[in-house]
């Protein structure tokens, strides 16, 4: 018997009919639940009498996906005091014991891959491949964790003794009750992973999912609580930022955060409002915009598959996709050639039936008007190789798909090639030396991910020096800036693309929710 195809972001095709036909008949079960309400539950408790908000498809916008409770400031405020009030008895199971019950979320996910995968292509339009890849890499972060803890003994190690009376002790102990904010272009591993890393390590969670995807939310919440979390130990409430999110921030008995999203919020609103009494925990991964570096003695082929697959991936919607290439003058015609006649051949459809797509759409009506306008600049200021244009007949008609877009001819100061910009558009610029491009692709405030092509070892060991970014690939055709993986490759930014130093799906992962005691204990 073979094994199961696992997917992953690496995965350069997916041409397997039986993974293919499960997701079809996901596909055909999720539409009989579409349009449905999904009242806010705190506790055991639903809440039938909150307003409601519908969510719709980027695939087709005519698609209601269902209603959703609009959480308020109250229902926060009751969601805490649950979580502060179960906070000692979770903090106080063993560890191996909240573990276990972490490995049975994980493997509720993997029972339901075909149906997250579905939701999550109805609600932001991935293609299949990176849709399964999502759900994947969700199971083995909780999993990764699960293992890192267990290798740690629970953070518990006894110390040097000065005096032989003495017994001294280590212990990493949790902070009280956790809030989770998690985006909508990643809205299952960036809520599922942080919660889980929270509650593995003792503390109780409170997730907030993006209002793009908030069907993320209610199947997560009901995945974790089947797996034998406690209803108090992790709440999940619906709503929108301004309201639930900043009633997270603010409150004075939530004791950490972990938040995803742009700098811009990430930065000026949470980390600089949260901890305004003492030095609280607050994680922030936020934006980047990364470079690829492709030297004259790069391998065409995997420079310009790498470089595609990180601008083009996911419609250049991570965080870690590749914004801006630097080509030397020796390369420079022969690598936009064969980009642009890759970029033009691009496979765009509706993920939810066209197996072979690459893009779908874009996922919010907010990044199809930024492509839009970014697209007018480019062409006022630049040149358009390739794409530049929404793409609006016959069945694409009601959804928000764009071309896949390639711009040359702009400075460096220029807002394209400057600012994170979260739609399929990459900025190709020409360089001279190896100096000239490291330093053009460190001149940003952001530092999350960054790529380079070269065959000489010495320009190799000088990228990996001076680059300033907290991900880096040297010749990787499956991603030049992008593919993490749990346990593979840890996944967080320098600079402005994070607060904590320490990646996610890493050794490191589980300390910034974690708190040193130390122990002396004389008999």
């Amino acid at each position: 018997m073979s094994e199961p195809t696992k997917v992953t972001y690496a995965t350069l095709t997916a041409d397997n009919e039986e993974l293919h036909g499960k997701l079809d008949a996901a596909v055909e079960q999720v539409r009989t639940e579409l349009g449905q309400t999904h009242p806010l539950t705190v506790g055991d408790t639903p809440r039938r009498d909150r307003p409601t908000f519908a969510n719709h498809s980027p695939i087709d916008t005519r698609v209601a996906l269902g209603h959703y409770s609009a959480g308020t400031s109250d229902d926060v405020d009751e969601a805490v005091a649950r979580a502060k009030a179960a906070f000692p008895a979770w903090r106080a199971l063993p560890f191996e014991e909240r573990a276990k019950r972490l490995d049975r979320a994980a493997e509720l996910i993997r029972e339901r891959l075909y149906e997250l995968t579905a939701w999550l292509i109805f609600e932001n339009g991935k293609n299949r491949v990176e849709a399964l890849g999502e759900i994947e890499e969700t199971a083995d972060l909780i999993l990764y964790y699960n293992n890192e803890m267990r290798k740690a003994g629970g953070y518990i190690n006894e110390m040097d003794r000065l005096d032989a009376a003495d017994t001294n002790t280590s212990v990493m102990r949790p902070y009280g009750v956790w809030a989770v904010i998690s985006p909508w272009n990643f809205p299952y591993a960036l809520a599922a992973a942080p919660a889980a890393a929270a509650l593995l390590t003792g503390n109780t969670v409170i997730m907030k999912p993006a209002s793009e995807t908030p069907m993320s939310g209610v199947l997560l919440i009901q995945i974790f609580r089947d797996a034998g979390i406690p209803a108090d130990a992790i709440h999940m409430i619906t709503g929108g930022g301004r309201s639930v999110g900043q009633a997270l921030v603010s409150h004075r008995d939530v004791d950490g955060i972990t938040f995803t999203g742009s700098y811009d919020v990430g930065f000026n609103q949470i980390y600089r409002g949260f901890a305004t009494r003492f030095p609280k925990p607050c994680i922030t991964e936020m934006g980047g915009k990364n470079p690829a570096i492709v030297m004259a003695s790069a391998d065409l082929e995997r420079a310009v598959s790498g470089v595609y697959r990180s601008a083009f991936g996911m419609n250049g919607q991570k965080c870690s996709a590749c914004s801006r290439v630097y080509v030397h003058r020796d390369l420079k015609d022969a690598f936009l050639a064969a980009l642009i006649a890759k970029t033009e051949t691009t496979a765009i459809g509706d993920p939810l039936v066209d197996r072979q797509a690459f893009m779908g759409p874009v996922s919010l009506r907010s990044g199809f008007e930024d492509f839009r306008r970014f697209a007018a600049q480019a062409r006022a200021d630049g040149q358009i190789v390739a794409g530049g244009e929404v793409i609006s007949a016959g069945d694409f008609a009601h959804g928000y798909f764009v071309q896949p877009t390639l711009v040359t001819g702009l400075g460096e100061e220029h807002a394209l090639v400057r600012d994170e910009l979260f739609v399929p558009l990459l900025c190709v610029q020409e360089i001279s030396s190896f100096d000239e491009a490291i330093d053009k692709a460190n001149n940003t405030p952001y530092g999350l991910t960054a790529g380079c092509f070269s065959q000489d070892p010495k320009q190799v060991e000088a990228f990996l020096d001076r680059i300033e970014a907290g991900v880096v690939y040297v010749n990787r055709a499956a991603g030049a800036t992008t593919g993490a993986w749990p346990g593979v490759q840890p996944f967080g930014g320098w600079k402005g693309s994070g607060s904590s130093g320490k990646n996610i799906g890493g050794l490191h992962s589980l300390g910034p929710y974690l708190r040193e005691q130390s122990r002396t204990v004389t008999r």
